[in-house]
């Protein structure tokens, strides 16, 4: 899987340390240094609404399926993702599960075959690929972008980034956590992976 930012806001630092400024009037207060603390005092009194007017958007190549229906139940995204109706999975791309035995890796690479085979086959029976898809696995490579704003992003990694999370997004959180605390650190670097 790989994971690239393609825009984030701006000075999104500034712009949160204006908006939490707006919420008390203190904008005397605002210096050349000022957001970073501002913005941490913020997150520790739980007035996350600020953090709401910076967002980033990432596109994510080659993650299964199963991963991406994870992804977008966070409803306060904005997400385009690659169409099985309109793009043929014949030669389908899939995600290997990390925990699968060495001595069965063949094994699944034979079924995945067979799935190809059998999408294949109802195209060539008249299926469009908008209902032969119905036979692809979750483990079928995606591409998707998808956009929200820090407040959101905060929320996904703290869910996702867990341990308890399933490994290929915990991987893409961790990975979505270590960008923006290089890009706004006072907006994440109070987070960590588990």
């Amino acid at each position: 899987m790989t994971v690239e930012l393609l825009a984030i806001s701006p000075e999104a630092e500034k712009i949160i340390e204006q908006a939490g400024r707006t919420c008390y009037m203190s904008f005397e207060r605002i210096g050349a240094n000022s957001a970073s603390e501002f913005i941490q005092r913020l997150i520790k009194m739980g007035h996350d609404s600020p953090l709401e007017h910076a967002c980033a958007t990432f596109r994510i190549k080659g993650c299964s399926r199963a991963m991406t229906h994870q992804l977008v139940r966070h409803r306060l995204m904005s997400v385009s993702q690659q169409s099985q109706r309109y793009v043929s999975e014949e030669q389908f791309s899939y995600v290997v599960p990390e925990k699968i035995p060495q001595q069965y890796l063949e094994d699944y690479h034979n079924d995945m075959r067979t799935i190809q085979a059998m999408y294949v086959k109802w195209q060539e029976r008249g299926l469009k690929r908008e209902d032969a898809r119905f036979v692809l696995p979750n483990a079928c490579c995606s591409e998707i972008v998808v956009t929200a704003n820090f407040r959101e992003w905060r929320h996904i990694i703290k869910l996702r980034a867990s341990k308890k999370a399933q490994w290929e997004i915990r991987n893409f959180a961790n990975t979505v956590l270590e960008i923006l605390k290089e890009k706004a650190p006072a907006c994440f670097s109070d987070l960590s992976p588990e």
